[in-house]
């Protein structure tokens, strides 16, 4: 019988770059869209200068060396952001209109391949509980449950619950 050789992985269609400044106007609309902060760690952002901050912030931690979060790019266009804060907790946003077309696995993909380049032994995520998709999409990338806790933090008026994970890749 012959053996069928594995199909090479597609390319992707997403690319990681590092942040810029200029970058705040593209993120803006989706750091501040309530249906893509549904399940962030803080509120949608009230202003341009809150997605400013959290760009500036973003960039001066890439370069102090505490994380390596990337823009995520569709044919040049800013879509998203994903990366690692403190070099090991993976966290990925894409404006909603890009949802349900296997962007954010691709993206999640290249930050996991940028990890282990660097010699990351571990990634770890928190997500709530309720966001569904994105833990399908993490057990899709080879995450594990490691735990979960209730009350983890307060965003906004409510408490939320957490979920973490963890994907060795050594």
């Amino acid at each position: 019988m012959e053996e069928l050789e594995n199909d090479p992985a597609p390319p992707r269609r997403v690319s990681l770059r590092p942040f810029r400044e200029e970058d705040a106007a593209a993120l803006h609309p989706i750091f501040a869209d309530p249906g893509a902060m549904r399940y962030w760690s803080r509120t949608p952002h009230a202003d341009f200068a809150d997605t400013l901050a959290y760009v500036r912030a973003t960039i001066a931690a890439t370069e102090a060396g505490r994380g390596d979060d990337q823009v995520v790019l569709l044919e040049g266009r800013v879509i998203g952001k994903a990366g690692l804060w403190d070099n090991q907790e993976v966290g990925f946003i894409l404006s909603p209109t890009f949802w349900g077309m296997g962007l954010a696995q691709e993206a999640l993909g290249a930050v996991i391949d940028r990890a282990r380049r660097r010699g990351v032994a571990r990634i770890q995520a928190e997500a709530d509980p309720r966001n569904a998709p994105c833990l399908r999409l993490l057990s899709r990338m080879g995450f594990t449950e490691t735990g979960r806790a209730e009350a983890t933090m307060q965003v906004g008026d409510e408490w939320v619950d957490s979920v973490y994970l963890e994907l060795r890749l050594t």
